[in-house]
């Protein structure tokens, strides 16, 4: 493990009793001014401190990259590295914003809110860390719902009922689009944490919800929930990125690049099909709470196509591609329609694509440099 500790303790749901969309729009408490701290100089050791949430798979790069240290090889030697797992995307980001981390591995909403409020601070996307169809957008029913033909049907089967999904999160964007294509309407679009999804679920108070994975392995697991539909049934994928501050950019561009090739390690690492096992053990470390299967079946695991499974579980870009580009403009929209950020567009700078578009040309790689691929059940060797 690298150096740090994980600072997370207890179990899963406490992870996840609060997944609102919250990112600081002020002043932040204990406020380092980041534009203000000296990270030395070229080639010099640096001291970073990266944040990425605990449970959600589609950042787990991040645990590639810690489990395997993988930054030793890229960073200035002395360099010193601390990990600190967040509650949800919105922690890491205003995290971020107080000086305490500068590096982020967050999902599409959050990275989009963080670019925002350059008054606090300056945070950028400098690369994305993975796409997929069914990592945030999952659709889960109780487990005693009727056995339906397809996802259309399970969807149809929703209209009247309670359904529930942390607001203002990639789920909620996946939940309301589908709704519009299948013209459905729940007789309640409910705002709830995971914690109160769960209860729900075991109660029988609630029909159906969105969220996202790991999670949704655990419900489906536990036998509180089935899932029956995911992005793949509506073409709509989610996708999560990589935060830096701004001022580690500007005066060690040397730790940018160090930092990408780390992270390009740790993607080619997770695509190779050979190293699901030794994966799973090392998010087994650094996460609580969770049964290894459900951490399996949330990365691996191959669903039926009536399910919303696919062939390909996270897709690594890892540049700003077009179709990136196209879900960055999504989020924006949806993001300032609700209100929880005052732009319609991201500033010009919000995005620094060209260290990692130099970083994926001087490995001689391209776009995508992989995928992890769905495996079938027989490939679990696990408990």
């Amino acid at each position: 493990m690298g150096a740090g500790a994980n600072k997370f303790s207890s179990g899963w749901l406490r992870c996840l009793v609060s997944a609102s969309f919250v990112i600081a729009t002020g002043p932040v408490a204990g406020d380092a001014r980041a534009a203000d701290a000296s990270f030395g100089k070229p080639g010099e050791p640096v001291k970073l401190t990266i944040g990425h949430p605990c449970c959600y798979t589609e950042v787990w790069s991040a645990m590639a990259l810690r489990g395997k240290e993988l930054w030793k090889k890229h960073l200035p030697a002395g360099s010193t590295v601390e990990f600190e797992i967040g509650l949800q995307g919105s922690t890491i980001v205003n995290n971020m914003l107080a000086g305490k981390a500068q590096i982020g591995y967050v999902g599409d909403l959050p990275s989009i809110a963080a670019t925002t409020k350059e008054t606090v601070a300056d945070l950028r996307m400098i690369a994305v860390t993975g796409v997929a169809y069914d990592q945030c957008n999952i659709l889960l029913v109780r487990k005693d719902a009727p056995q339906f033909k397809g996802a259309e049907d399970a969807v149809k089967w929703l209209a009247g009922k309670q359904f529930a999904l942390p607001k203002g999160t990639c789920s909620d964007i996946f939940a309301k689009d589908l709704f519009a294509k299948s013209n459905v309407q729940p007789a309640a679009y409910l705002n709830q944490n995971v914690e109160v999804i769960t209860s729900g679920f075991r109660a029988g108070k609630l029909d159906g919800a969105a969220i996202w994975e790991p999670v949704a392995a655990r419900l489906v697991h536990d036998g509180l929930a089935r899932r029956i539909a995911s992005g793949a049934n509506y073409n709509l994928k989610d996708s999560s990125y990589m935060l830096m501050n701004a001022e580690l950019i500007k005066q060690r561009p040397d730790v940018v690049k160090g930092w990408l090739n780390a992270e390009l390690d740790a993607q080619l690492y997770m695509a190779e099909e050979k190293n699901a096992p030794e994966m799973i053990r090392m998010v087994m470390q650094q996460t609580t709470g969770f049964p290894e299967r459900s951490l399996w079946n949330a990365l691996y695991a191959r669903y039926p196509e009536s399910q919303g499974g696919t062939k390909v579980r996270i897709n690594f870009p890892f540049v700003f591609t077009p179709e990136i580009m196209g879900l960055l403009n999504g989020g924006t929209t949806f993001l300032h329609s609700i209100k929880a950020i005052n732009v319609e567009k991201l500033r010009a700078d919000a995005i620094m694509p060209e260290f990692a578009e130099q970083v994926l040309k001087e490995r001689k790689l391209k776009s995508p440099i992989g995928d992890v691929t769905a495996l079938p059940e027989s490939d679990y060797k696990g408990k």
